[in-house]
């Protein structure tokens, strides 16, 4: 087991651990393991061991090494978990098998022209902004009852959840909870919340969806 397998296993109990204190199941809870910037040496022993769900933040940097790795190990799941741009629809489609940043109508369109075309249909997120941070991608949390019927009615998609990204400055609990919140009342089971410092508690308050990167991979350069 090498120092990458190791990390993975410890992240893996502690997920267990989190979903049993809250009388949870740990199967559950999916682990992301996010995988930008890692080049495919550093992915490839996550894969011997058996992980199976990898986020990537970039489409061309995830076209670049996944057509190979999956061509290796053809039940990986890879998740577009960046922001998307419109005009990469087409791209992210083919090659995600779930896209975590919907948070616009124009990608909304884009997308479900492309689900449509193609008949490839990842699942798809909705990207809540919970801070209201000006800089940071995601719907206000006032628009997101809209938006979702916008998305469902309008352009016929199927949502499977929600995601956020806490503000780094703050206790990252009450955004998770305010998550949980808006997606109970619409419906929602997908919870994408919780990153390698804060997802024991984003497990605790209902996450589907943990993406954890550096507690696996170690820091990025």
């Amino acid at each position: 087991m090498n120092a990458i397998q190791a990390k993975l296993a410890e992240t893996q109990g502690a997920i267990a651990r989190a979903a049993r204190d809250v009388r949870r199941r740990p199967e559950e809870v999916a682990l992301i393991a996010v995988s930008k910037t890692m080049p495919e040496a550093a992915i490839e022993p996550a894969l011997a061991a058996g992980q199976r769900d990898f986020g990537e933040n970039y489409v061309q940097e995830a076209k670049e090494k996944w057509p190979s790795l999956r061509a290796r190990f053809p039940d990986v799941r890879v998740h577009m978990i960046g922001p998307l741009q419109s005009n990469k629809a087409r791209d992210a489609v083919a090659l995600f098998d779930a896209i975590h940043s919907l948070d616009r109508e124009s990608l909304a369109r884009e997308l479900a022209r492309e689900i449509g075309r193609s008949g490839k249909a990842p699942l798809l997120f909705v990207q809540v902004n919970t801070g209201d941070e000006p800089q940071k991608g995601g719907v206000s949390p006032a628009g997101v009852d809209a938006f979702l019927a916008l998305c469902r009615v309008h352009h016929g998609l199927s949502i499977e959840g929600l995601m956020c990204i806490p503000p780094a400055d703050q206790p990252p609990s009450p955004h998770f909870a305010l998550l949980a919140k808006i997606a109970a009342r619409n419906g929602l089971r997908g919870l994408s919340m919780g990153m390698s410092a804060d997802y024991e508690a984003a497990i605790q308050l209902g996450a589907t969806h943990v993406r954890v990167g550096s507690a696996i991979f170690g820091a990025r350069g």
